[in-house]
């Protein structure tokens, strides 16, 4: 084989393995982008039993009015629904903690009482605010069932405060945090019941 031929069957052999390579990537590309939106939908919707909704809620986002609330802002909203009947509104919201931003997902029923609320992230302090993250039970548990009316304003608040909740045991700016952030998003929920429920856009 001479140096022409050999420079050759090289030069084909890479065209080859790089051609390979293309179509591996291009056939397998629309699977492994399948399997990681599963996986996304499972973290981010994991608070709703899987057989409560039918629909796809993270691939129809709401268009949300006046996201700036009072102590957090809204990031998304997505419904969910059964059989064309909403069973959840969940609005992501991201509030200021002790040592950085922190991102809910806040599920709300359509009778506007909480359903759920899971952190998706946060850089609170390890041992302490950091278990605001603890999932499926934690201290963010303790608000399934509340609504803006239940309690008052005034209890949406810490005991320190004045309020009705205990706080995450050595993260008081950490639970504050969250508790406006809920609140907040309860009260969205209220004044907008309307656009988020009935379909239409403010």
């Amino acid at each position: 084989m001479n140096r022409t031929t050999s420079i050759a069957t090289l030069a084909l052999l890479a065209v080859l393995g790089t051609g390979g390579t293309w179509f591996v990537q291009h056939t397998a590309a629309p699977r492994i982008a399948e399997q990681q939106r599963l996986l996304d939908s499972r973290h981010l919707l994991d608070m709703l039993a899987p057989d409560s909704y039918d629909n796809q809620p993270l691939e129809q986002p709401l268009s949300l009015a006046d996201v700036k609330l009072a102590h957090s802002t809204l990031l998304g909203g997505y419904r969910a629904t059964r059989s064309g009947q909403v069973i959840a509104l969940l609005l992501r919201s991201q509030t200021l903690g002790y040592a950085g931003s922190i991102d809910l997902m806040i599920a709300i029923g359509p009778d506007g009482r909480l359903l759920a609320v899971k952190t998706l992230k946060h850089s609170e302090t390890p041992g302490l605010g950091a278990h605001i993250a603890d999932w499926p039970q934690g201290w963010l548990q303790v608000f399934a069932g509340r609504s803006r009316a239940d309690p008052v304003d005034a209890g949406w608040a810490l005991k320190k405060d004045q309020g009705q909740f205990d706080q995450i045991a050595g993260a008081t700016i950490t639970s504050r945090a969250a508790i406006n952030a809920i609140h907040d998003a309860l009260r969205y929920f209220d004044e907008h019941r309307q656009a988020l429920i009935g379909g239409s856009d403010e």
